[in-house]
């Protein structure tokens, strides 16, 4: 099909939405920022929650206090944010940063990779369950359970942001990008949104609370780890790849297929290997 006959009159116009929600003179709060907040604390909150029911646990025995999830909110700000960028350095525009070290610090020119920022938390779970003698996967699967409505909020901030759009389309819904060009676009932020932030958490909340699979460590943490992976595959037929990256092989294959793919595998592997605890065990 040719797209240059495609009239722009015949796509949805793009939202007349600032990115900044607010600024006080040099002082500017974006949707993208808020929503890194409003995605921690909810999974921090949710963590709670998930934490100080016993019926979710084997034998009612809670596997961690509600002070422990309130003390490691400031280990996973970190996490996100230094994995977040450190991926997007190493994975996206290792050229540029290597010519350009001090850009690296730069994060108000955006740049974050959720592989690095996944990557980055985990370590931080991993070290602070053992600090405080936590089952390593029972906090992995406490935190996973939260995590796909920050993504989901994130990816609506990309839409607002007008960053990471689809490839040309000629479907009812597609937008005009005002930096997209003058073709309609997937909106494929709104895809991975719905996929990776509404989708993902009801699966995971059906998981925890019908099927009881907190009571199986990393089941959770694999039904998480495999559901981004094939949601991110998935709309990486309709997204956009990188300018500077492209394609890795024929017209299809991207950076972010070829980091998801570790993921699903790594998934299938956890929830596979999973097994109930003794009754008589310790979460």
């Amino acid at each position: 099909m040719s797209f240059p006959s495609l009239l722009p009159v015949a796509a949805l116009p793009f939202p007349e939405i600032d990115p900044v929600l607010v600024q006080i003179g040099p002082l500017a709060i974006h949707w993208y920022g808020l929503a890194y907040v409003a995605g921690i604390v909810f999974a921090w909150w949710y963590a709670r929650r998930l934490v100080s029911n016993p019926r979710l646990w084997p034998d009612g025995t809670l596997p961690m206090k509600p002070q422990d999830i309130d003390d490691f909110v400031m280990w996973a700000a970190v996490g996100v944010v230094l994995g977040g960028r450190i991926g997007y350095v190493l994975f996206y525009d290792f050229a540029r940063y290597i010519a350009n070290p001090a850009d690296i610090f730069a994060v108000w020119q955006g740049g974050m990779s959720f592989h690095g920022g996944i990557l980055g938390t985990t370590i931080a779970m991993y070290l602070f369950a053992r600090s405080r003698g936590i089952r390593p996967w029972s906090l992995f699967d406490v935190v996973a359970a939260g995590v796909p409505v920050g993504l989901g909020l994130g990816r609506l901030a990309n839409f607002i942001n007008s960053e990471l759009w689809g490839r040309t389309s000629d479907v009812s819904w597609a937008v005009l990008f005002p930096n997209g060009g003058p073709l309609p676009r997937h909106p494929s932020q709104l895809y991975e949104g719905l996929l990776e932030g509404i989708v993902l958490f009801l699966v995971l909340r059906l998981l925890t609370h019908s099927w009881l699979k907190l009571k199986a460590p990393r089941f959770v943490s694999g039904a998480f780890i495999c559901g981004y992976g094939l949601s991110r595959i998935f709309v990486e037929f309709f997204r956009e790849p990188d300018a500077h990256i492209g394609y890795l092989l024929g017209n299809w294959l991207t950076m972010g297929m070829l980091l998801s793919l570790p993921m699903v595998l790594l998934g299938i592997w956890a929830m596979a290997t999973a097994k109930a605890l003794p009754r008589s065990a310790k979460a």
